[in-house]
């Protein structure tokens, strides 16, 4: 699978342990974030993974920064995506299977990278199950065709 990555300054060494656990599990990864330590606009990293992702650059996307909040907010703003910030595997794991969620946020300042790693690889594994939850996920599609 190849998955988009984006994040801001607060979020450099946990980006980097990321990468890596995606790449030694064999995905492709394309890193959209900054590479930076000085402060950065966590928007532009969200709405660039967003755009990929639309696109079909990249299958999913992971964003992060500082709680994964703000980064995710941004991303939402973009037509047809799906974020949800995950703190632990189980939101990670309602987030695919409820709510066919492309894109993964979290936060640097919220989790460490044992417990990241464990909430990429619940959501990379887990599918949409499709039928009533189907029906929901066109709701919240129609919701945005309307403040087009």
């Amino acid at each position: 699978m190849k998955i988009g990555i984006g994040n801001d300054h607060s979020a450099l060494e946990l980006k980097a342990e990321i990468i890596e656990f995606l790449e030694n599990k064999g995905h492709e990864v394309v890193d959209f974030g900054t590479n930076s330590a000085e402060s950065c606009d966590y928007p532009v990293y969200g709405e660039k993974v967003a755009r990929a992702v639309v696109s079909g650059e990249v299958d999913q996307g992971i964003l992060i920064c500082g709680t994964g909040l703000g980064i995710s907010l941004a991303a939402n703003k973009v037509k047809g995506i799906r974020a949800a910030v995950c703190s632990e595997p189980f939101t990670a794991r309602m987030a695919r299977q409820h709510n066919n969620c492309n894109i993964l946020a979290f936060g640097a300042r919220v989790v460490g990278g044992e417990l990241a790693k464990m909430i990429v690889e619940t959501w990379l594994d887990t599918e949409f199950e499709g039928g009533r939850h189907q029906r929901r996920v066109d709701m919240i599609s129609a919701i945005e065709e309307k403040n087009e």
